[in-house]
């Protein structure tokens, strides 16, 4: 005999999953926010191991030599010392020593000159004449400055010092000018780039993670816009005085006060683009 079908239960249950997990399963597999808060955010160093950094690169030791030697002219200049003879040959005689010890840190740095010609990238006739000038001028000065160290420290005969020093400040001042100018190009460009960050912000009214982004990128264009800046000031008193070089100490200019200023002004300017870099 047939077994009568049993009564449908009057009300089924579908098999779905259980709710609790289904909504556990939809959601992606994300970091914690704190967590990727904090990866990304780079390690700084202490103190002393940023300095070694900076004291193991060449330019490093030599602009705190830089500061040393400038500072003692700006004493000896401004006479702020007790009117000591003796101390002030002293000063002079370090200034004097400093000045050679730092030529000797420039021994082939002309190779990093070369290199940048090399690796330059230029997109006119303009910009590739003045990376030869920036580039070619200081690397020839770099060149030159090797054997205006030989010739002061006696190896060479110290009668072509002179003439050796004046091709030097020659070269120098051209590759400042070059510098200049393709700094300047690159301000241009930054002061753009900045404007239009700007406007992009204001216009879209962004939030959330973009509107950061764009922050912080519009944070980093300000300081590079800041560091260029200093870096064109710099050249400016470097090259007053390769300038007071080639004229010999004839300029209006030629003040022991001025130009002990401007080697002071550069040398920090550029210890703190080192600093920063390292």
């Amino acid at each position: 005999m047939d077994s009568e079908p049993s009564a449908p239960s009057p009300n089924p249950k579908p098999n779905l999953p259980p709710p609790t997990n289904a909504v556990i399963s939809s959601k992606p597999n994300l970091p914690p926010p704190t967590n990727a808060v904090i990866s990304s955010k780079p390690k700084q160093r202490d103190l002393l191991t940023h300095l070694e950094a900076y004291l193991a690169k060449r330019d490093g030791v030599d602009k705190l030599l830089k500061i040393c030697r400038y500072a003692a002219k700006l004493i000896v200049a401004s006479s702020i010392l007790p009117s000591d003879p003796n101390l002030s040959h002293r000063l002079k005689s370090f200034e004097s020593s400093v000045g050679v010890s730092r030529k000797a840190f420039r021994l082939g740095k002309f190779v990093q000159d070369l290199n940048a010609l090399r690796n330059a990238r230029v997109d006119s006739t303009s910009e590739l004449i003045l990376s030869i000038i920036a580039y070619g001028s200081e690397g020839l000065y770099f060149f030159i400055e090797q054997f205006v160290w030989l010739a002061k420290t006696g190896l060479i005969d110290p009668k072509r010092s002179r003439i050796l020093t004046k091709i030097s400040a020659y070269a120098e001042l051209g590759g400042y000018f070059g510098s200049v100018a393709m700094k300047f190009r690159d301000l241009r460009v930054i002061v753009e780039e900045e404007g239009c960050l700007k406007s992009s912000i204001e216009i879209e009214g962004l939030r959330g993670d973009d509107f950061g982004e764009k922050e912080i990128k519009l944070g980093k264009l300000r300081e590079k816009k800041l560091i260029k800046r200093f870096s064109i000031l710099q050249d400016f008193a470097d090259g007053l005085m390769a300038l007071d070089d080639i004229l010999d100490g004839n300029a209006p200019f030629s003040t022991p006060i001025v130009l002990s200023s401007a080697g002071l002004l550069s040398a920090l300017i550029s210890t703190h683009k080192n600093w920063v870099s390292c």
